[in-house]
């Protein structure tokens, strides 16, 4: 396969990520399926594209002629068979936990097309970890895109040992047919490039949080202020989810065992408390 012979792209997971993909590949002219398990999320997902497509024309940065066309090449469906048996590349942006994914593959690869590639958004879990839950391992890799998917350029395509040199080729192609830049990562490595870089300041300032010296707000001021990120740590976990930072320590300690892999006390308390962030209205700062 080539990237000119992709003309359906299906987005399995209607989340923040999901849409927010979706939207990109359609601007880039595919057809493009999105399909989740839950009604609310896909119809979030759509009034979305309908009020950001618009804005954008207001704003002069879109056409209204490829406003139309976009919205017009997204298609929503709780049916994932419906999303997927006509698509040439599949992009899973569900949750991230190991069951769920396993259990998502082994139904695309039984209802998408032989030919269709099937890639994982996840931002930690390797596609080995999910590709023996096909009969097409060869097809099947890791494409990692940034939050907010429709600002952020760099998309992280990941060769896994079963990946083969077509697929992932054909990854780094569509990637960049979606306006994005993409790396290559030849090797699998949990975390890939960037969160394995991120995680690492994360962890130190939830450390330093739960252990007293300084609050969430202090540490990110220090980081933006002598570091020069355009964001601290806390305020970005509050943009991508600290469920999704609970989700992705939990699934690495049940892997490892390793104490030291479990979320921190803070984690856990925010989540339990479901002060997720944003998408909640509440997290280490207050969006109500």
């Amino acid at each position: 396969m080539k990237v000119e012979d992709i003309k359906k792209i299906s987005v399995v997971g209607a989340g923040n990520m999901g849409h927010q993909i979706a939207i990109s590949a359609a601007l880039a002219g595919y057809q493009v399926s999105v399909t989740d398990i839950s009604s609310g999320m896909l119809s979030q997902a759509e009034n979305f594209a309908k009020k950001y497509l618009p804005e954008r024309v207001t704003k002069g940065k879109l056409s209204q002629d490829i406003a139309e066309r976009t919205l017009a090449n997204l298609k929503f469906t709780l049916s994932l068979e419906e999303a997927v048996s006509d698509a040439d590349y599949v992009i899973e942006a569900a949750v991230e936990q190991l069951d769920v994914k396993r259990k998502l593959f082994t139904d695309i690869d039984r209802l998408a097309p032989s030919h269709a590639i099937l890639a994982t958004n996840s931002s930690f879990i390797v596609s080995s970890k999910v590709a023996d839950a096909t009969k097409r391992p060869d097809k099947v890799c890791n494409m990692h895109f940034f939050n907010p998917a429709l600002v952020m350029k760099l998309v992280e395509v990941v060769q896994g040992p079963h990946t083969s040199d077509e697929t992932a080729q054909v990854t780094v192609d569509l990637a960049e047919k979606m306006g994005k830049t993409p790396v290559w990562l030849k090797k699998e490595i949990y975390g890939f490039l960037v969160n394995r870089i991120l995680a690492a300041i994360t962890n130190e300032a939830v450390f330093l949080a739960d252990m007293g010296i300084a609050t969430p707000e202090e540490i990110d001021t220090a980081v933006t202020q002598a570091l020069g990120h355009p964001m601290g740590p806390f305020r970005l976990m509050d943009l991508t989810g600290i469920d999704l930072v609970y989700d992705i320590g939990m699934e690495r300690y049940q892997e490892t065992r390793d104490p030291k892999d479990k979320p921190s006390p803070l984690i856990v308390e925010k989540y339990v408390k479901k002060e997720w962030g944003k998408k909640t209205g509440r997290g280490f700062y207050s969006y109500e």
